[in-house]
C-alpha cells in the first residue's frame, strides 16, 4: 500500500520542526521531509565570537549616526510601501 503524500507546514525551532496544524500522524512515525520555499539564507559567519564582533560594529555605526529629533516619521504604510 502507497501512502498518498500530505502538507504540513512547519517551523524548525530548537533543532526539531513543529507542525503548525494539527496532524494524524502516530507517534514517533518516521516520515520524509522535503524542505521547499524557505528563504532564509546561513550565515556566511558561524564563529560565535566573529559573530558578535560584527554585531558590536554595527551598533557602534548605528549610535554615531542617531536620528535628528526633526526627521520625518512615516506611517507603517509608508513604511511597508511596495514598488
Amino acid at each position: 500500500m502507497v501512502a498518498l503524500p500530505i502538507r504540513i507546514r512547519a517551523i524548525f525551532q530548537d533543532g526539531k520542526f513543529v507542525p503548525q496544524e494539527p496532524c494524524a500522524l502516530p507517534e514517533a512515525a518516521e516520515v520524509q521531509l522535503i524542505v521547499e520555499g524557505s528563504n532564509i539564507t546561513p550565515p556566511a559567519v558561524t564563529d560565535p565570537a566573529e559573530r558578535q564582533r560584527i554585531l558590536n560594529e554595527v551598533v557602534q555605526r548605528m549610535m554615531s549616526q542617531p536620528l535628528s529629533a526633526d526627521a520625518p516619521k512615516l506611517t507603517r504604510d509608508e513604511l511597508h510601501e511596495r514598488r
